[in-house]
């Protein structure tokens, strides 16, 4: 199978979806599909990728992500089971203009949002609910429970995970490279990363890969990478109170408290303490 892009499986008459993941990680590679995606987060947390937005998720998220932005569900390693509920879903799976029909019209919004990418990041009971009564067995049912869900989306606060619709529809090769890239970075952040290195695993040099780099995610290699140490550091900040900021800067990569402080307030528009304070 080919992570990138990746097809969801399903028979040729199924236009609803349901898949429900539960392992200690769920699926952490780089992929896009032309599916709709809706996934309500059970148990387990990490860091979330989505069109090159790196954020956090966990229990009680609601995530919902674009026809073809990439994305991924790095799990933080523990115990506990990872366990998530995704819908899936093709806006004209129903018919090129069902959704337009005037008693859709309210659902519009979630198609406007969805092209960004969002998350629900505070508890719905309602949400939940729908989640957990999905029925597979029929198909009318299901179909009947994704608008409900549609409608319940659409009366939540919702955070916008990019600021530009991604449109870009990857070749193998080019989502091949992303995914040596991507690995390599969440595996050695922590250390000093080169652009020659980084360069060198994609066979380009490291101006043509900053060209690749910059063309397909809308933002240079280093601040990429700078926005992924820093999403770490928002995890270990969210997780433990007896981290000093020196050792969280260290584990992040930062050569420096000064210089960890300085991009975390780039990056998160406020210090790691008042990002501490503002969790509780």
């Amino acid at each position: 199978m080919q992570v990138y892009p990746f097809k969801i499986p399903k028979k040729p008459t199924e236009n609803i979806v349901l898949q429900i993941d539960r392992s200690v990680l769920f699926y952490d590679k780089l992929h896009q599909h032309e599916e709709i995606q809706i996934s309500h987060v059970i148990s387990g947390k990490g860091k979330l990728f989505v069109g090159y937005t790196i954020t956090h998720y966990e229990a009680g998220d609601t995530i919902a992500i674009g026809s073809n932005l990439p994305h991924l569900f790095q799990s933080q390693k523990s115990e506990q089971e990872s366990h998530m509920i995704s819908l899936f879903f093709l806006k004209n799976s129903f018919g090129d203009t069902f959704f337009e029909l005037p008693e859709m019209k309210e659902l519009h919004p979630f198609f406007e949002a969805v092209q960004f990418g969002f998350s629900i990041k505070h508890q719905s009971y309602d949400l939940s609910k729908n989640f957990e009564n999905f029925s597979p067995e029929n198909k009318l049912t299901l179909f009947l429970q994704l608008i409900e869900l549609l409608r319940l989306i659409n009366g939540q606060q919702k955070t916008i995970l990019n600021d530009l619709i991604y449109n870009k529809d990857l070749t193998k090769n080019h989502g091949s490279r992303l995914q040596l890239v991507y690995e390599y970075v969440i595996n050695n952040f922590q250390e000093e990363i080169t652009l020659k290195k980084v360069a060198d695993l994609v066979h380009l040099s490291p101006n043509a890969f900053c060209r690749f780099f910059k063309q397909r995610s809308n933002k240079s290699f280093f601040t990429f990478l700078k926005e992924i140490r820093i999403a770490h550091a928002c995890q270990l900040l969210r997780d433990s109170d007896e981290l000093p900021i020196s050792e969280i800067a260290a584990q992040c990569g930062f050569t420096t408290k000064s210089n960890f402080k300085k991009h975390f307030k780039t990056v998160k528009g406020c210090s790691p303490t008042n990002f501490k304070k503002q969790l509780f």
